[in-house]
């Protein structure tokens, strides 16, 4: 790191340590939620897994509590208890959860109608999976505010369109009939968070509500949550695996692990003086090392040059093409064997469609080259035997593993089209390494995707991209759902199997953390063009851009208070 970087990081710092926290500035409140040796148990056939095991806490009015910890914890489960969101095989053994002195646990479903959405709203970890792919954004977020607050049409868009700009989603107006899938995964985190807000809610259950958001947008919802907060006496449960958000937002902490709360107190205690080894563990843990060096001689595996993917905009009665959504406008690049090129911007640049337009899942225009060979005209047929190849890692994992399918099936299912000549018990073993290589048991085999948290799922999609030992794999925020310690060994997974395989990544990532422990070399992407490109180094230490320079800026900020909790544990 540069001198004028050591210098930038050690005034960021004094500035942390000088910024008071929330816990110095909030007064214990009333109890507005009180949880008491909660118990939840999941049965699955003639078994039953205990997922939270004798949990209590309270928040209070205004007040922010932190649950954290790592994936499979129990922590999310925790958070929909209180609104009774869990599956049918779910059960309580024990447990109390008192909301304005009614217990919810007991609490007919008319009650809980009337209490969800409007004195009690959540943010979703996966927005893709809690959105409704078959009605439009203005219709999903209308709906919680014609059912609790009886608007007519007119106030109803109108509210809309203020909680969508509220939240950072560019052109509102014209969003307000969009599709789901019409938006990044950015956007449509910034959609739930529009539809939890809606109401002005007592308490805002909040899981992981940055995840899928680039930096600037991060700092953007935070700073958004405290105001609103802040506004409206709101009560904030933030259930999150990053500790640098916990240290700017939450008053009161608790570490859970196994489904047990380890430790727990005021955030500012808990960072300065963790009493548990498993706290100190998430505080020191982090994505560490440097990429392997770049060897320019090494052979070129995929290539292109004034990539284009434009998308009409169609309008009228015979549905003409009046302009153009420029998602990829002009792009060029060239990755080479065992090097990763990270690409990073904010939702909307065109990354992942940059990624899916090199796979030739998507129509493009402009010459595409892979291992020498011209691509872009391919047809499907003739791009299916170069599949085994060229592998991906989605953003959402729930949404790209099919629930019919066990983790088995799942893995194994590239082997059987590419690799007919295996029996079963050769693809199960090798079902069991690539598991194991990503840090499941082999046992998980037989599970289904339900069963896991976003985290495990997020490696089952590894293992199954990596069970090909592919040449070329793309990365759609492998690590945004997972915790801290797993981000770390799936950054070490990924740059031990390159080495390993001489394998070419295309890292898209909002989390620059990540991308400077990963990546050779860099392009920063705005609205479909390149604003700057250069090896990692250059572009961490001295950008040019001030586009660059505000991402930078964002994720600097949150790197800082990440390692100010890290520096007041030791």
């Amino acid at each position: 790191m540069s001198e004028t970087s050591q210098a930038k990081e050690q005034a960021q710092r004094q500035t942390m340590i000088e910024r008071p926290s929330p816990t110095a500035t909030s007064k214990r409140a009333q109890t507005l939620i009180s949880v008491r040796n909660l118990s939840v148990e999941f049965r699955s056939g003639d078994q039953t897994m205990r997922a939270v095991d004798g949990v209590s806490f309270n928040i209070g009015t205004g007040e922010t509590v932190a649950i954290v910890g790592e994936s499979g914890s129990g922590k999310t489960v925790s958070a929909l208890s209180i609104l009774r969101l869990l599956p049918g095989s779910a059960s309580f053994p024990s447990g109390e959860i008192y909301f304005q002195g009614k217990d919810l646990l007991r609490a007919r479903e008319s009650d809980m109608r009337e209490i969800r959405g409007d004195k009690i709203s959540i943010i979703f970890q996966e927005p893709m999976t809690s959105l409704n792919p078959l009605h439009t954004i203005e219709k999903q977020i209308g709906e919680v505010l014609q059912l609790h607050r009886g608007l007519d049409e007119a106030a109803c868009r109108e509210r809309v369109l203020e909680l969508m700009q509220k939240v950072g989603i560019h052109d509102a107006k014209k969003r307000l009939g969009a599709y789901p899938h019409q938006l990044s995964g950015g956007q449509r985190q910034r959609v739930m968070i529009a539809l939890a807000l809606a109401n002005e809610p007592d308490l805002l259950i909040a899981d992981e509500p940055t995840t899928a958001l680039d930096v600037t947008i991060q700092a953007q919802i935070l700073e958004l949550l405290r105001d609103l907060q802040k506004e409206m006496h709101m009560a904030m449960l933030l259930i999150t695996h990053d500790l640098g958000i916990v240290h700017k937002m939450a008053d009161r902490v608790y570490v859970m692990n196994g489904g047990k709360v380890l430790e727990e107190g005021n955030a500012a205690d808990v960072f300065a003086n963790p009493q548990h080894a498993y706290t100190r563990h998430l505080l020191e843990s982090e994505p560490k090392g440097t990429p392997p060096k770049g060897d320019d001689t090494a052979p070129v595996v995929i290539e292109t040059s004034n990539l284009k993917v434009w998308f009409p905009i169609k309008r009228g009665l015979l549905k003409r093409t009046v302009d153009h959504v420029k998602a990829v406008d002009g792009l060029s690049l060239k990755l080479r064997a065992g090097q990763t090129l990270g690409v990073v911007g904010e939702s909307g640049s065109g990354k992942t469609t940059l990624g899916l337009a090199l796979l030739r899942l998507i129509s493009s225009d402009g010459p595409i080259t892979y291992l020498g060979n011209r691509i872009d005209a391919n047809s499907w047929k003739q791009m299916r035997p170069l599949r085994k190849q060229m592998q991906i890692v989605f953003q959402d994992p729930f949404g790209s593993l099919s629930p019919r399918l066990s983790v088995s099936q799942i893995v194994e299912e590239g082997l059987t089209i590419q690799n007919p000549e295996l029996d079963y018990d050769e693809r199960r073993s090798r079902v069991a390494i690539a598991l194991g290589e990503v840090g499941l048991d082999a046992d998980a085999q037989d599970r289904y995707p339900h069963e896991f948290s976003g985290g495990q799922r997020q490696r089952i999609a590894v293992a199954r991209a990596m069970i090909l030992e592919p040449k070329f794999i793309m990365l759609d925020e492998p690590t945004s759902a997972l915790d801290m310690s797993v981000q770390a060994q799936i950054v070490d997974l990924l740059r031990d199997l390159q080495k390993k395989r001489d394998l070419a990544y295309l890292f898209i990532s909002h989390d620059l953390k990540v991308v400077r422990a990963l990546c050779n070399y860099v392009i920063v992407m705005r609205a479909g063009k390149v604003v700057e490109e250069g090896p990692a180094d250059d572009i961490f230490d001295r950008p040019q851009n001030d586009y660059t320079k505000a991402l930078l800026s964002a994720a600097f900020d949150l790197a800082v208070d990440r390692s100010h909790a890290r520096d007041l544990a030791t």
